[in-house]
């Protein structure tokens, strides 16, 4: 069972966060052989698709080198010439295989980190710099895992690629005289039915290679019972403080409310799950103002205030949510609005005009 530095057994479940702090960190399960078989793969693939090209490219290529073997003279002059012949047709044959490979080399790695960056992985740690600890990790279980790995994958390779070589050495090229096609031909089948075995027995590694750096990454994750109790005491923490940072929100919005409804000239609602207090003061807005506006229970406040002070509500389900929707509270209503709110305004002032006379508030006419 893994231990602690304290010598407690971890021997709780790793919850989420100690789960996300680890992928954050770059602490996840992976196996360098899963990049070598997409790799492979990826390249066999590629090869497969362009050899004819490649092959053609360079059979032009050694035909018109040979061809001129004995007229062409390198020279200060051409040798720029000939040498940028030469990467063209070189890189005409190589990219499309070293695009491929690390496309290949990202792809690998991104399925075993589930494609999330891990940022704190990068960050330096002096601790990884102790003579100490490199000493550890020489003579440590990952170092004989890896001596395992490499062995392995020597035995599983040299076992799978051997009948091939064997039969390959009978091939007549090694004894008689054959032409270009034929050699051409030879070196490309050979290739590829080894590399096709390369991969078979690289794809064994991997899978058993990654199936202890899971267990392992399992082992690593596990927790004490204290490490459990000490995060969920921080995690009850931190919902007291969200919990009051809440309580203060809503404490001084209605505190807000208390000032500010009592200065709207309406109330729109929805009828019962929304309200907007609007206010329009014509001398110093350009257009009426959203003072307050609330949901569900934060409604029914706005309009338990509205009733303590004898503001108007008006229920108009289209207007309530297109106010709630899109405007802001301490900021004039959206120019769309303009006619629908102008026509509650013009309502409201109409049916209490002595209530707006008592105020000393000029009543649009």
């Amino acid at each position: 069972m893994a231990e602690q530095e304290g010598g407690q057994e971890k021997t709780e479940l790793p919850t989420p966060r100690r789960l996300q702090e680890m992928l954050d960190s770059g602490q996840f399960a992976r196996s360098p052989e899963i990049q070598t078989v997409f790799l492979i793969g990826v390249g066999l693939l590629v090869l497969t698709l362009a050899m004819p090209r490649m092959f053609a490219v360079i059979k032009i290529y050694m035909a018109q080198t040979f061809a001129q073997l004995g007229s062409t003279q390198v020279t200060v002059e051409s040798f720029p010439a000939q040498f940028a012949h030469f990467l063209t047709v070189a890189g005409t044959c190589l990219l499309p295989i070293m695009a491929a490979g690390f496309f290949a080399a990202l792809v690998g790695s991104g399925v075993q980190s589930r494609f999330q960056l891990a940022p704190k992985g990068l960050d330096l740690k002096w601790a990884r710099l102790s003579p100490m600890k490199g000493f550890k990790n020489i003579f440590g279980v990952q170092s004989a895992v890896r001596l395992v790995v490499a062995v392995l994958k020597f035995i599983v390779i040299f076992g799978f690629t051997y009948p091939v070589i064997r039969k390959v050495m009978d091939d007549p090229i090694f004894y008689a005289a054959t032409d270009f096609d034929y050699f051409i031909n030879f070196m490309a089948s050979t290739a590829q039915t080894v590399t096709i075995r390369v991969l078979a027995g690289m794809m064994i590694i991997a899978g058993v290679d990654y199936a202890y750096q899971l267990w392992k990454t399992e082992q690593d994750s596990m927790m004490t019972r204290d490490e459990v109790k000490e995060e969920t005491k921080s995690n009850e923490g931190n919902q007291q403080v969200k919990g009051e940072v809440r309580r203060r929100r809503r404490q001084m919005l209605r505190q807000k409310w208390q000032t500010e409804v009592p200065k709207a000239d309406v109330i729109i609602t929805n009828p019962t799950r929304l309200a907007v207090a609007l206010r329009y003061d014509r001398k110093n807005m350009g257009a009426p103002r959203v003072v307050a506006k609330g949901a569900r229970f934060n409604a029914l406040r706005i309009r338990e205030l509205a009733k303590q002070h004898q503001i108007p509500i008006i229920e108009n389900k289209p207007v309530a949510q297109l106010l709630f929707k899109h405007c802001k509270v301490g900021q004039d209503i959206i120019p769309q609005l303009y006619a629908a709110v102008a026509e509650i305004l013009a309502h409201v002032y109409r049916t209490n005009r002595y209530r707006y006379y008592k105020q000393g508030i000029e009543i649009p006419k």
